[in-house]
């Protein structure tokens, strides 16, 4: 293929050239075992530990809060194992219907095995009701579980206030922010927020690496038992070269927030606004003011989302249809039903996510292939919009 534009990020990005120039040392010359007694592992054990200090940096946290994972699923299903063991005595989880299924199927698991379970509706714009929310919090209430940022819609939902109602109610309160960390400001110093998940691959780092942040003090149940890592927290001997390679990119995705908050936004915002001139029947999903600054979520009447993203990467052009993880269903996405999306919109959903890699060249490229892709699906479909 002669190019490829790439506007899937929020599936995963492109590693670093930095980051990968960071790691590279420690698969070969320095592969020392980073927990042994003598120099050539205590050297490797030191890098880790300046690791640590850049990830917990980007975020405003200690690094002894930072305990390193394989991935983002593993960081949400240990908060939530972590806060279920710590009090057993409570048997019951809060989520939204619009989670990632790192968490929402995890919380089904646990709903099968006798727990009670609230998952809390959003409206059209994929807004929580806060109201709502403590209402359903009782004494009962293990855990309460909800993502900082969606990762189809882009929405970003207030966690630091829901963080202190659930904190005033007694409760832990986790949240997934994978889609969110490098990409909007994160300081854990200034809020209530217990437990924290991200993962390195969706900020320029390697697949196979994630941080769950667990603040001082809170109890704590580790899931994978073992060695001593992580302080106990998470048995196995480090995945030293991609948590280098991790605080590398949590050094980048400081330094690159202003511009994720600009210049990235600013590209979001061309793509968004050439669409809605040049195409007809479409919906922008989501709120449009809280929500990330690299992702669009639009949805496009009387066609299917299937056809659009094969027409779309016949000119090298990589989107989706919603979370990587859930792409292999032809089930029309849970968090754009749960928002009430029309039928006619809802199967033509498109997510469009950049990055700070992204050129505005690109997006020129887009708006001129889109328009013809669209209207060329319409003209087939027996369901075609009326103008």
């Amino acid at each position: 293929m002669d190019r490829v534009v790439y506007l899937d990020n929020n599936a995963t990005t492109q590693v670093a050239p930095e980051v990968v120039e960071e790691m590279l040392p420690y698969f070969s010359k320095l592969y020392g075992n980073p927990s042994s007694m003598y120099q050539f592992g205590g050297s490797v054990a030191k890098k880790l530990k300046e690791a640590r200090c850049k990830v917990a940096e980007l975020i405003g946290a200690e690094p002894e809060e930072i305990v390193f994972t394989s991935c983002g699923t593993e960081s949400d299903n240990t908060a939530i194992w972590a806060a279920l063991q710590s009090y057993p005595e409570k048997r019951h989880i809060i989520t939204t219907k619009v989670e990632h299924p790192a968490v929402l199927n995890y919380c089904k698991f646990w709903e099968n095995q006798g727990w009670q379970v609230t998952y809390l509706p959003v409206d059209e714009l994929g807004r929580l009701d806060l109201e709502l929310l403590k209402e359903k919090i009782t004494s009962a209430t293990a855990i309460v579980s909800i993502m900082t940022a969606n990762n189809e819609t882009g929405v970003i939902f207030p966690v630091e206030k829901i963080a202190e109602i659930v904190k005033s109610k007694g409760s832990i309160f986790h949240t997934d922010a994978v889609q969110a960390v490098g990409k909007i400001p994160i300081d854990m110093k200034h809020n209530h927020i217990d437990l924290l998940s991200f993962s390195g691959h969706k900020l320029h780092a390697p697949k196979g690496i994630g941080v769950l942040y667990i603040r001082k003090g809170v109890k704590f149940q580790p899931l994978i038992i073992g060695g001593h890592q992580e302080q106990n927290r998470r048995g196995g001997t480090e995945n030293t070269p991609y948590i280098i390679g991790l605080g590398k990119a949590a050094e980048l995705a400081k330094n690159y927030l202003s511009e994720e908050n600009t210049r990235v936004k600013f590209l979001r915002d061309k793509l968004e606004q050439g669409i809605i001139e040049r195409i007809p029947h479409i919906k922008i999903n989501g709120d449009r003011e809280a929500r990330l600054p690299n992702t669009l979520n639009i949805s496009f009447a009387y066609v299917e989302g299937e056809a659009i993203l094969l027409l779309l990467d016949r000119e090298g052009i990589c989107a989706s249809s919603g979370s990587a993880c859930t792409s292999g269903s032809l089930e029309p996405s849970h968090v754009l039903r749960s928002m009430g999306i029309n039928y006619n919109y809802i199967h033509g959903s498109i997510r469009f996510s950049l990055s700070r890699y992204t050129k505005e060249e690109e997006i020129d490229y887009v708006l001129d292939r889109l328009p013809v892709i669209i209207n060329h699906l319409r003209n087939l479909s027996p369901y075609k919009a009326q103008e």
